[in-house]
C-alpha cells in the first residue's frame, strides 16, 4: 500500500467515506464557509486532508448542540489553505470552553429538576418549581419554561 501523503487532494466521496458525513452535507458545509475545497479543471471538488478534522469537529459540536453559527464563528479565523496550527486549535477549544462549561451546568440542572419531579405526585404543589397556577407563564410564549435550561436555538 502506497504511503499517504499530506498533501493529497481527497475527492468528495473520500472524505464522505473517512468522516460518515453525506456528500450533501459537505456540500452544505462549504456553502456555509466551514470547509472548503479546490476545484480541478473539471470542476470537481478535492478537499486537502485536513478538512476531515474540521468535518470531524463540526460533528461533535452538532453531538453537543453547538450550533452551525457558532462553529462558523470560531472556524473563520482558521486558515483553509493549510493545516491549523495546534495554537490556533487551542484557541478553539478556548473559545467552545465557556459555552461547554454553561451546557455542562444546564444539563446538571435539569437533571436535578428531573429527578425530584418524576414520580412526586405533586403532594405538594406549593413547593412543586414546575408549577404554573393559572397558566401564568403562557404570557412567556410555547414552551417548557422551568424545565428548558438552554438557550432557544433559533437554527
Amino acid at each position: 500500500m502506497a504511503k499517504l501523503n499530506p498533501a493529497d487532494l481527497l475527492t468528495v466521496g473520500e472524505v464522505s467515506r473517512r468522516t460518515g458525513v453525506a456528500v450533501s452535507a459537505l456540500r452544505f458545509y462549504e456553502a456555509q464557509g466551514l470547509i472548503f475545497s479546490q476545484r480541478t479543471a473539471g470542476n470537481q471538488r478535492r478537499y486537502s486532508r485536513h478538512m476531515i478534522r474540521r468535518v470531524s469537529l463540526i460533528q461533535v459540536a452538532k453531538r453537543l448542540g453547538i450550533p452551525l453559527r457558532d462553529v462558523a464563528e470560531v472556524f473563520r479565523d482558521l486558515p483553509h489553505d493549510r493545516k491549523p496550527t495546534r495554537r490556533e486549535w487551542e484557541r478553539i477549544a478556548r473559545a467552545w470552553s465557556a459555552d461547554l462549561e454553561m451546557r455542562r451546568a444546564a444539563l446538571e440542572r435539569l437533571q436535578r429538576e428531573l429527578t425530584n419531579c418524576i414520580g412526586c405526585g405533586c403532594v405538594s404543589m406549593s413547593a412543586c418549581r414546575l408549577l404554573n397556577p393559572y397558566d401564568e407563564l403562557a404570557s412567556q410564549g410555547p414552551g417548557p419554561h422551568r424545565l428548558d435550561p438552554l438557550p432557544a436555538d433559533p437554527d
